[in-house]
């Protein structure tokens, strides 16, 4: 198991598809080591960017990076570093 992976998760309409990204990332959350959430704040942007550290399997990195990307409005790209 490797520690060395970052995910991006850019979700467009945020508010109203943060319960769907939420929902997948506590059903995966035995993989996420940290979680940084960003949106701009000076306009309260609809956009958000999610940032995770994930520590599990390639196979159940990649379901996440999966189910995520089969939500309409959110797209997840993982990096492994090594």
């Amino acid at each position: 198991m490797s520690c060395h992976n970052v995910m991006a998760i850019l979700i467009d309409h945020r508010t109203n598809k943060a319960p769907e990204v939420q929902n997948l990332l506590t059903e995966h959350g035995c993989i996420i080591s940290a979680r940084i959430g960003l949106h701009e704040t000076s306009n309260c942007s609809d956009e958000g960017l999610i940032i995770l550290q994930l520590c599990g399997g390639k196979g159940e990195i990649r379901a996440l990076e999966e189910a995520l990307n089969s939500l309409e409005g959110v797209k997840a790209k993982n990096m492994e570093i090594s």
